[in-house]
């Protein structure tokens, strides 16, 4: 029997999970600790693999200090009922970089940066990089 892959909004759900916890520098052992749950359940939680239900989806917003919806930020919208009702949802790719270790590291050090000249010579820099004139 082939395995059913993730629901797109359960995925968005934890991956929300997991950059809100590392935002708030929180491993996945501690998280489970604060549930009574297992660091395994935190990661299917944050892959999408497992659905987390609404209680369980309340505690964890109070131990990571965000609302709910915080969680539904960006979410996909699924199937043709949402079309022409609904905002366009921000880009996934930004969440998906948020969620990474690398994206978080980036984001939460560039915040660091008080100097807004340094910032846009940064961000100067990383378009180049990628071979791309800046924006703005």
């Amino acid at each position: 029997m082939a395995k059913k892959a993730p629901n797109p909004i359960d995925k968005h759900v934890g991956s929300r999970v997991r950059m809100r916890r590392m935002m708030v520098g929180m491993s996945q052992e501690k998280l489970g600790e604060s549930l009574g749950i297992t660091f395994q359940q935190i990661q299917k939680y944050e892959k999408g693999t497992n659905r987390i239900g609404a209680s369980r989806l309340q505690q964890i917003s109070v131990v990571l200090g965000v609302p709910v919806a915080f969680f539904f930020e960006g979410v996909p919208t699924v199937g043709p009922e949402a079309e022409g009702f609904s905002e366009t949802a921000s880009p996934t790719y930004v969440s998906d970089f948020l969620a990474t270790s690398d994206g978080l590291a980036l984001t939460r050090n560039f915040m660091r940066i008080s100097d807004a000249k340094v910032r846009r010579r940064i961000v100067d820099l990383v378009a180049s990089i990628a071979g791309e004139e800046a924006e703005g």
